[in-house]
C-alpha cells in the first residue's frame, strides 16, 4: 500500500513539471503555411515570404529550416522570437531548367514543438524563344 501511494504522489509530480514547463513555452502560429505562386516563366527566381508569430510564453528558437531539394534556398532568423514577437520565413524557388508543374516542401523544426511543413507550388512555363526569321539580309546594316 505504501508503494501505491509513493507513486502517486511521484506521478503527481511529475505531472505539476510538465504543467509548469508547458506554461513558458514557445508556440509557433503562421499566417498561412502553402503559397502558390501560379504560373511563372521559366528562370524566375520566385521567393514568399512565411510570415509567422510567437504566440506562446517563451523565447521560440527555429533549429533548422530546410528545402526538400537544392532549387529551393530558405532564410530564417538565426535569434529568438521573443513571445508576441513576429518573423518571417524566406523560401526562394529557382524555376531556371525546370519546366512543368512543381511542389517544393520546407520543414521548419523549432523548439516550439512537433516539426511544421511550408509548401510552396506552381508551373514554370517553358521559354520558348522569339522566332528568328530563316532569311537573313546580308546588306542590312
Amino acid at each position: 500500500m505504501k508503494k501505491f501511494f509513493f507513486f502517486l504522489q511521484f506521478a503527481m509530480l511529475l505531472s505539476i513539471g510538465v504543467f509548469a514547463q508547458t506554461d513558458t513555452m514557445p508556440v509557433i502560429k503562421f499566417d498561412k503555411t502553402e503559397h502558390d505562386f501560379g504560373k511563372i516563366k521559366e528562370g524566375t527566381l520566385a521567393s514568399y515570404s512565411f510570415v509567422f508569430y510567437n504566440k506562446g510564453a517563451g523565447p521560440l528558437i527555429l533549429k533548422d529550416v530546410h528545402a526538400s531539394c537544392g532549387c529551393t534556398t530558405p532564410e530564417w532568423p538565426r535569434e529568438p522570437i521573443m513571445p508576441g514577437g513576429k518573423a518571417i520565413i524566406k523560401a526562394a524557388f529557382n524555376s531556371y531548367g525546370r519546366p512543368g508543374m512543381f511542389t517544393k516542401y520546407i520543414t521548419v523544426k523549432s523548439n516550439a514543438g512537433p516539426d511544421i511543413t511550408l509548401t510552396i507550388k506552381g508551373e514554370v512555363l517553358v521559354n520558348v524563344p522569339d522566332p528568328v526569321s530563316p532569311m537573313v539580309n546580308p546588306y542590312k546594316e
